[in-house]
């Protein structure tokens, strides 16, 4: 709809828009090489993706079925069409409707699609209603990233947090979902039935309430309990005064890769949406050897479904915690301020909306110079860097250095010579930005934590 003629008014456009299901050009992940794609028919499920476009315009509604197709794709799947229908509103019987319902079935049965995906989050009764038109399996972008998730996690407490979120999801949805839900396998890699079945655990249809609050119940309990073990280790942290700069950003931004470049964590890196679940804690220190502690975590996404951010606030809240954020963008990205919005959303939903933040642009090394020229006067105080080739990433430690010493206090000290165990605790936990010898010892011009500041009180000039 981008090519809209100027003399036509908006009201001709919206009917015209309500009038068609349209296809979304590009979306399609069929291979070339005929091997592969018979390989690829046995494994993956074939899905036709469904938007509804309520606000905003044309391009943003393709960019969100786009994303909608990454991630099926992340999740296992051949994506056969991308189709958009204008409303004011999602049908709330059907999604898109009776008369489109009915299109769609026939649109899945010509090009011999098993799965239908929903751009958003469908109520029991719409996708009941929707899978008894199309005849297929229906899955709503919800459920895709629980699957995702579900295939990502790897660490007990990731394991316990996805199980938890699909449960919750689950519960309202047990009535006349089909037998979809019975069909809890163990992923493409051992055969399983694709999206939507890669569940908790459970493998019988007649699951009851009761059981599934039990198993909530019980999840909840034990991540209760890692909760506890993760303030404990955020606690020590704080003890040995050792400040915390987060990564935050959008899914497949290049967060890990950043981590790899600062801390050489050996951190997994992939390019694919949703890699990294768990947190990961390294140390790094700052040119002038001030010590701090990186964390990554999970990547945002557009419409991060609220079981997620429940589900993981325990390791989310080490971003609630840090002392600075590194809001990472992906620059190469066709629409980087969406990655913005998405991520301060979930920030503000988590409570860290006012910690400290400084952003990063990243993947420089293949974004389109005015895109990215755009997005430096957006953001004037930005650090641009590659994790790719490691281009930026002195700058970046240099600025962290900068952000960590603005929350602390300014001193010139006189150290005696026979005091070194202050004079390397300064430059381990401070930021020294001169350094002078008189006859009695050594001058440092730093900006040191509160408590450092005390401690050294008495050798202020």
């Amino acid at each position: 709809m981008s090519g809209h003629d100027s003399w036509l008014d908006e009201d001709q456009w919206d009917l015209a828009d309500r009038q068609a299901l349209r296809r979304v050009q590009g979306l399609s992940t069929e291979l070339e090489d005929i091997t592969e794609v018979e390989y690829r028919q046995v494994r993956l499920e074939q899905v036709v993706l469904v938007g509804v476009w309520t606000e905003g315009t044309a391009a943003d509604a393709d960019a969100s079925l786009a994303e909608l197709a990454a991630l099926a794709t992340t999740a296992g799947s051949l994506v056969l069409e991308g189709l958009i229908q204008r409303r004011d509103r999602p049908d709330p019987a059907t999604y898109i409707g009776k008369g489109k319902a009915a299109e769609l079935a026939r649109i899945v049965a010509s090009l011999g699609a098993d799965t239908v995906i929903c751009d958003g989050e469908l109520s029991p009764g719409q996708l009941r209603q929707l899978e008894a038109i199309v005849k297929v399996k229906v899955v709503d972008r919800t459920w895709l990233i629980l699957d995702i998730f579900a295939q990502h996690a790897k660490s007990r407490e990731g394991k316990a947090q996805v199980s938890l979120a699909q449960l919750e999801y689950l519960l309202p949805r047990l009535r006349g979902w089909g037998e979809s839900l019975s069909r809890q396998a163990g992923g493409r890699v051992s055969g399983g039935a694709g999206i939507g079945t890669r569940g908790p655990g459970e493998t019988k249809l007649e699951i009851d309430r009761r059981r599934i609050r039990y198993q909530i119940s019980r999840l909840r309990k034990q991540i209760a309990a890692m909760r506890v073990a993760r303030a404990t280790q955020r606690a020590d942290r704080v003890r040995h005064n050792v400040p915390t700069v987060a990564l935050a950003g959008y899914t497949n931004a290049g967060k890990s890769s950043l981590m790899n470049q600062v801390t050489g964590a050996g951190v997994l890196v992939e390019d694919a949406l949703f890699a990294t679940l768990d947190p990961t804690v390294r140390r790094a220190s700052t040119p002038n050897g001030r010590d701090f502690t990186l964390v990554d975590t999970v990547g945002f996404v557009r419409h991060l479904p609220h079981q997620l951010v429940e589900a993981f606030r325990s390791t989310l809240e080490e971003t609630v915690h840090a002392d600075l954020i590194l809001l990472v963008v992906d620059v190469s990205d066709p629409e980087p301020l969406g990655q913005v919005d998405a991520v301060q959303t979930v920030l503000a939903e988590i409570g860290a909306a006012h910690t400290a933040q400084l952003v990063v642009l990243n993947k420089i090394d293949i974004a389109d110079p005015d895109g990215l020229a755009v997005l430096r006067r957006r953001f004037p105080d930005a650090v641009s860097t590659s994790a790719r080739s490691g281009e930026g990433i002195q700058a970046l430690l240099a600025a962290v250095e900068e952000h960590l010493a603005a929350s602390g206090v300014a001193l010139q000290l006189e150290l005696p010579f026979d005091r070194g165990d202050l004079v390397a605790e300064v430059h381990r936990h401070g930021t020294v930005t001169a350094t002078d010898y008189t006859d009695r010892g050594t001058v440092l011009t730093v900006v040191v934590p509160d408590w450092l500041a005390a401690k050294v009180q008495e050798f202020s000039r």
